[in-house]
């Protein structure tokens, strides 16, 4: 039996997890070797907590690009397909994917691989909430969010953000209003950017990461 296409999609942002690129903020607690492994084993939480929604793509926007082994491996063991981020900031990559699927797909959200504490059950609320809602926020405790849904699109959501500050998430609400679309947030949740955040990520994210603190 045929089974019905997909009618949300869910993009995962990644950047490649290359020593020294990624997790910056957290080299002085783990080292350049060990945030990069932290940025992989939390991509790979957050593939899998997105691997659980049913009737749903998992489509992982790759920076700089889709070449890296890591993302390779992840495509070929799990459904999900690749795609190079484009646009010359996180605004304009973000509103470059959400034009891309919005016309394929009824419901689309955006998350980054920075917040474990994102579970399947937030996933379903958002998807959920979208019934009623054009978008769907969950802010960060830092100021930014940790997932965006959206069933109607506006270039204007994407525009005059602040981006990496603690005014991402008041800005985005900001210009949803001036988009004129209805919205709501769901609670909060932590990410894992700095070294204070640690105390937020799971033991078993941490097992294995290198240490390289400082002195």
């Amino acid at each position: 039996m045929k089974q019905n296409a997909p009618t949300t999609a869910i993009m995962v942002f990644a950047r490649a997890p290359v020593p020294g690129q990624v997790k910056t903020r957290l080299i002085p607690a783990l080292g350049e070797a060990g945030a990069a492994e932290l940025h992989a084993a939390l991509l790979e939480q957050t593939l899998k907590t997105a691997s659980q929604l049913e009737d749903s793509a998992i489509r992982l926007y790759c920076q700089p690009d889709t070449q890296h082994s890591l993302f390779r491996q992840m495509a070929d063991r799990d459904k999900l397909t690749l795609h190079p981020q484009d646009g010359n900031d996180l605004g304009e990559r973000m509103s470059n994917a959400f034009a891309d699927n919005l016309p394929h797909y009824q419901k689309v959200l955006v998350i980054g691989c920075d917040c474990p504490a994102l579970t399947p059950d937030d996933l379903r609320a958002v998807i959920e909430a979208l019934d009623k809602q054009d978008a769907v926020i969950i802010p960060a405790h830092d100021g930014g969010y940790v997932l965006l849904g959206l069933r109607t699109f506006s270039p204007l959501i994407f525009s005059d953000i602040d981006w990496s500050t603690d005014r991402v998430c008041e800005q985005t609400t900001r210009q949803l209003d001036a988009a004129g679309l209805q919205w709501t947030a769901l609670e909060p949740r932590p990410d894992i950017d700095r070294p204070e955040d640690l105390i937020h990520c799971p033991e078993h994210l941490l097992t294995g990461v290198t240490n390289e603190m400082a002195g």
